[in-house]
This record gives structure tokens, C-alpha cells and sequence, in this order.
């Protein structure tokens, strides 16, 4: 059962990996990298469950964790045009 549920999990990692490939958009490319991550983690704790390595769960949070970070980061990136900004830099015509 876990093993189909690896498999299914690895068919849904390509399709991800194809979608980030193809875009178009940044936004859709990055959207398609944290599908990746968060299947990478179900992964991980489904290899720590076959493998009788109950370690591998917190290993997986761990990787949660620096893909969200990640992910916010890149978009912030791509908003600012670098980490350091505040954020206090406004869109054309959002407010005054």
C-alpha cells in the first residue's frame, strides 16, 4: 500500500517538475518548486515509515519548514527585486 502510495507520490513530482519547466509564469514555476517540496516531504516521511525509522518524520519537518522559508523568500525576491527591502516600497496606484 505504501509503496503505490510512493509511486503516485513520484508520478506527482514529475508532473511538478514538467510545470515548472514549462511556466509560464514565474509565479506558476514557483508555485510547481513548493508542490515539489511538500511531495519531497511526504516522501521522506513515507520512506522513514517502510524503513522503520520513525527520525525520518523529523527530518521531514525540517525540510517543511526550509521550503516554506524558501519559497517566501524567492517571492520576495521576485516581488522587491532583493531580500533586504521593508516592503514599505509601494505598487503604482495601490495607496498614497
Amino acid at each position: 500500500m505504501f509503496i503505490a502510495a510512493a509511486l503516485g507520490l513520484l508520478v506527482t513530482m514529475a508532473m511538478a517538475l514538467a510545470r515548472a519547466y514549462l511556466g509560464p509564469t514565474i509565479y506558476d514555476r514557483i508555485l510547481a518548486v513548493n508542490v515539489f517540496g511538500t511531495k519531497t516531504v511526504l516522501m521522506i516521511a513515507i520512506v522513514g515509515f517502510l524503513t522503520d525509522r520513525p527520525e525520518f518524520l523529523d527530518v521531514a519537518l525540517v525540510y517543511a519548514l526550509i521550503n516554506f522559508i524558501g519559497v517566501i523568500a524567492a517571492l520576495k525576491v521576485f516581488k522587491y527585486g532583493d531580500l533586504g527591502a521593508d516592503g514599505s516600497r509601494r505598487e503604482e496606484g495601490l495607496g498614497k
